[in-house]
């Protein structure tokens, strides 16, 4: 990967064209047509170059570097591989803008003239194929754009910008790794937390505000079902672990339909499940892996309780020779946006960039660690949704109910242009709707 910056402190005045608007095109906005092909040249740089969660050393090095060139004050290595760029202009409240680092252990099938070959390895020391399927590289690159233009139009805003570059998202450890490395003790507090998503789900230059909670909570569980092994003719002196998984499965899914309030968001899905070694050997024990989302809290212990006794009591109907084994591990808390300012934020975009273009959307069941700044600060945050399908074909698998791509998918591919722009100009207009000037 590149280590030069692709920026220069210079910009000039942007043609408005591509931007939608209600209002008269927006100063801080001056200057992103000229900077565009190099954040572009940054995205593709990035794409082609993924980092797994928490070792993204030349990615954190690559935005530091241009991080510096713009004038920011610039810190690598908070919480691992951590970036936190500060730009101070005079007296006024913090913002902090954040992105995310990692990519994805996804072997890449998009077949793009850029797409990532690389191969890294893993926490586990395990080398794996990467590539940013998630659009990190996207936030990257927009989060750099917004940079840009908040240095040359200081004269816009006072207070205090706070760039962060955040590891480990996908694993939802980066966020708390920054915050336990002194995160607000090093550095300025923020008064405000800004984020930026893209979703695969809707047209490039849509932008969608989700008051409340905007994604679930997120728990990983580790279950291990045990049997008594033998051979797979004499199924009579054995206790077979993969009957005892299927029926778990089945089990589980109960607990959505028949245990839990039909009004409260939840799922379980199991996403993983490994046993045995060959087609006539039953094995002596089956693992699972389950990933558990909810938003309400006692919903969620429900479930977690459940999944334990439901194990648990199907391995005794079995007969099984000793209970189940559960681990539960990446654990999240649902993402919350803070309703007033995303109102305020919904508003001020909407002037900007047109209200056709500026809704309310839905929240989902994808979970993400940025609430745990603004946690963490004691200050509200918003982690507002940008489009990221190329809006003809967006339109086209509408019309056909055709899916798309999903976010994660080796054959997610964001409408680039397009996508960037959007998250450049929805981190400048968010940071001056709240230190600005006018």
């Amino acid at each position: 990967m590149s280590r030069t910056s692709c920026l220069a402190p210079a910009l000039v005045l942007l043609t408005t064209a591509s931007i939608a608007r209600a209002e008269a095109p927006a100063p801080a906005l001056a200057g992103l047509d000229e900077i565009y092909p190099k954040l572009d040249a940054l995205y593709v740089d990035l794409h082609k170059n993924p980092e797994l969660s928490m070792k993204e050393q030349k990615t954190g090095v690559r935005l530091a570097t241009e991080l510096k060139a713009l004038g920011y004050e610039v810190t690598t290595g908070v919480g691992g591989t951590g970036v936190v760029g500060v730009l101070k202009n005079g007296a006024g409240p913090t913002v902090l803008l954040r992105t995310e680092l990692d990519g994805l252990p996804i072997e890449e099938k998009t077949g793009l003239p850029y797409a990532s070959t690389a191969k890294t390895v893993d926490l586990n020391g395990k080398t794996q194929p990467a590539m940013h399927a998630c659009g990190h590289d996207i936030h990257m690159a927009g989060w750099t754009g917004a940079a840009a233009l908040l240095a040359r139009h200081k004269d816009l805003w006072h207070g205090t910008v706070v760039m962060l570059g955040q590891p480990g998202e996908e694993i939802v450890q980066g966020a708390r790794a920054m915050i336990a490395d002194g995160l607000f003790k090093r550095f300025p507090k923020p008064d405000f937390a800004i984020a930026v998503h893209d979703s695969a789900d809707e047209p490039a230059g849509k932008v969608l505000i989700i008051p409340g909670f905007g994604m679930a909570s997120v728990d990983s569980v580790d279950l291990t079902v045990f049997g008594r092994g033998g051979h797979g003719a004499k199924p009579q002196t054995t206790v077979d672990p993969v009957m005892l998984a299927a029926r778990t499965v089945l089990a589980l899914q109960t607990l959505i339909s028949r245990e839990k309030d039909p009004l409260e968001p939840a799922v379980i899905t199991v996403g993983s499940i490994h046993g045995g070694t060959k087609h006539n050997i039953i094995p002596d024990e089956v693992k699972l892996q389950i990933t558990v989302r909810t938003y309400n809290p006692t919903v969620r212990k429900q479930l977690l309780d459940g999944i334990a006794r439901i194990a648990k009591a199907e391995a005794a109907s079995a007969n099984a020779p000793r209970a189940p084994e559960m681990k539960v591990s990446e654990s999240q808390d649902a993402t919350y946006n803070d309703p007033v300012l995303a109102r305020r934020l919904e508003a001020a975009l909407a002037r900007r960039l047109g209200s056709a273009n500026v809704v309310e959307g839905k929240p989902e069941m994808i979970a993400e660690d940025f609430g745990e700044l603004g946690k963490a600060a004691g200050a509200p945050s918003v982690l507002i949704r940008i489009g990221a399908v190329e809006p003809k074909k967006h339109a086209a698998a509408t019309a056909a109910g055709t899916p798309l791509p999903s976010l994660h998918s080796a054959t997610f591919s964001p409408d680039r242009e397009r996508t960037i722009r959007t998250d450049t100009s929805v981190l400048v207009l968010a940071t001056l709707e709240l230190l600005g000037t006018n």
